[in-house]
């Protein structure tokens, strides 16, 4: 089987794809990869709930310790960041995850991570890859030790973030850990102080007890309808497959988009926590948040889709606040990488210091200082053996309007392979732009986009899904 690497490691259909063998193969590339970069290398495993994602940890785990790598095991259940923040602050040599993250349950796959704690960078990842096949795969258990790493990970959120301040505003929230890793942790942290929370779906279950673990409005309805009908909550939180992603739900049952939650977010990293730093984004974030939060002091990092590269820019340079669209949000007090659980613990110490009660009220008042952000995205199965040329081949034969308006610049963002698979229309206008990308892992191709009204955005998504079906310019 060829084992290709996507934007987050590798993710693929469980039996078919992601088995014993293949997970053997890919542990024993990274041993190789281990033992030539580090001398005497140590190596933090974790898992999430899915299918098999506790026997591959093990699995893996045996194949470094038979190359005689040293291993820290995770001997339960625990979120992406947690991983990646023991590899930090054990200062080992890498850390890898049993997870395919949102994907359906149908899938799995593995996440590596660099010693700074946070996604391999894209060129290491591809020297993983080209290891693959070219040892015989060795096992053991002699140099595991088998351990539970949440202690320590709440030991730095008590650095982070104010619960007493939490406390004594007496928010409730509802959190919906969408039966994936985060099970019942933010409540547990939170109880701690003495602070109100409650959990739905706070057991794993392989099949994410039927729903996509993606925290998306479509997919949180349940939560929805309970915040609808229960005024005694603030607000509500989800964390997705392997909690290093956030979804929010406001007290009233409206959702909360992820552009907004950015907005919310760094405002409170920059403005109210008093964090230093640059920001970054993906290109897939609104363009208000370059217009309100850049300064003179202050650039705006503008990177393709990927928290990968968020990541490599927070350790390039000093980061306070980066953020994906799609939900994941890192800080620079912690550590390159998406952290779902700090993120939802942010929000509340946030709408704590507010003074407000309702996550609603503050976001009205802050839709005052920010406006309104019209945005949406779709994501459309494309079966086609061609996705992947679609967008090299649009970018050679591209329209000179989207929807009769104007493109002023195009912008294309590369796969590790050097293949266009982000294509990006500004076009003519404030806060006007289209971006599609072709997904490395799934038969699927993204189209985001923002305008200046809800009928704009709707406009810009259609007309481009016309484009990469059809494949026709534009002149």
């Amino acid at each position: 089987m060829n084992i290709i690497f996507g934007t987050d490691g590798w993710r693929g259909l469980l039996d078919s794809e992601v088995n014993e063998e293949t997970v053997a193969l890919v542990a024993q590339a990274f041993a190789d990869y281990c033992n030539i970069k580090f001398v005497n290398p140590k190596v933090a495993i974790a898992f999430d709930g899915r299918r098999n994602s506790n026997e591959f940890a093990s699995l893996f785990a045996k194949v470094l310790s038979g190359n005689s790598i040293n291993v820290i095991l995770s001997n339960n259940i625990i979120p992406t960041p947690v991983l990646s923040y023991t590899v930090k602050n054990n200062n080992l040599d890498a850390g890898v995850m049993i997870t395919a993250s949102h994907n359906p349950g149908k899938y799995n796959g593995i996440k590596f991570k660099g010693s700074y704690g946070g996604p391999f960078l894209t060129e290491e990842t591809y020297k993983v890859e080209k290891l693959i096949g070219k040892s015989e795969i060795k096992k053991s258990e002699l140099y595991i030790v088998t351990t539970d790493l949440i202690p320590n990970y709440i030991k730095q959120l008590n650095k982070l973030v104010d619960f007493k301040l939490i406390a004594d505003s007496g928010l409730n929230i509802l959190v919906d850990s969408m039966a994936g890793a985060g099970q019942t942790l933010i409540q547990e942290i939170l109880a701690i102080s003495g602070c109100k929370a409650s959990t739905i779906y706070g057991e794993a279950k392989i099949d994410f007890d039927g729903r996509l673990a993606e925290p998306i409005e479509k997919n949180l309805t349940f939560l929805s309808d309970i915040l609808k009908n229960d005024d005694s909550y603030s607000f509500g939180l989800a964390t997705d497959g392997d909690a290093d992603r956030l979804g929010v739900i406001l007290d009233n049952g409206e959702w909360l988009s992820a552009q907004e939650t950015i907005l919310l977010l760094a405002d409170f990293i920059t403005n109210i926590k008093g964090q230093n730093g640059d920001l970054v984004k993906t290109s897939s974030v609104t363009d208000i948040f370059s217009t309100y939060f850049k300064s003179p002091t202050r650039h705006v990092h503008d990177v393709q889709v990927g928290f990968k590269y968020i990541c490599e820019k927070m350790i390039e340079t000093n980061i306070a606040f980066g953020a994906e669209e799609s939900g994941g949000y890192g800080y620079g007090k912690h550590i390159p990488e998406r952290d779902g659980i700090l993120s939802a613990l942010y929000m509340l110490e946030m709408l704590a210091f507010s003074g407000f009660k309702k996550l609603s009220e503050y976001r009205n008042k802050k839709r005052k200082e920010f406006g309104v952000v019209f945005y949406d995205r779709i994501d459309f199965e494309y079966l086609n053996n061609d996705r992947i040329d679609k967008l090299p081949n649009l970018f050679i034969n591209q329209p000179k309007q989207i929807a009769d308006i104007n493109i002023q610049k195009t912008e294309t963002f590369l796969s590790s392979r050097g293949i266009i698979n982000g294509l990006k229309f500004i076009l003519e206008g404030t806060q006007r732009w289209v971006l599609m990308r072709s997904s490395e892992t799934e038969p699927l191709v993204r189209i985001y986009a923002e305008g200046q009204s809800a009928e704009e955005v709707k406009l810009f998504l259609t007309f481009c899904k016309y484009l990469i079906i059809q494949g026709e310019r534009n002149d």
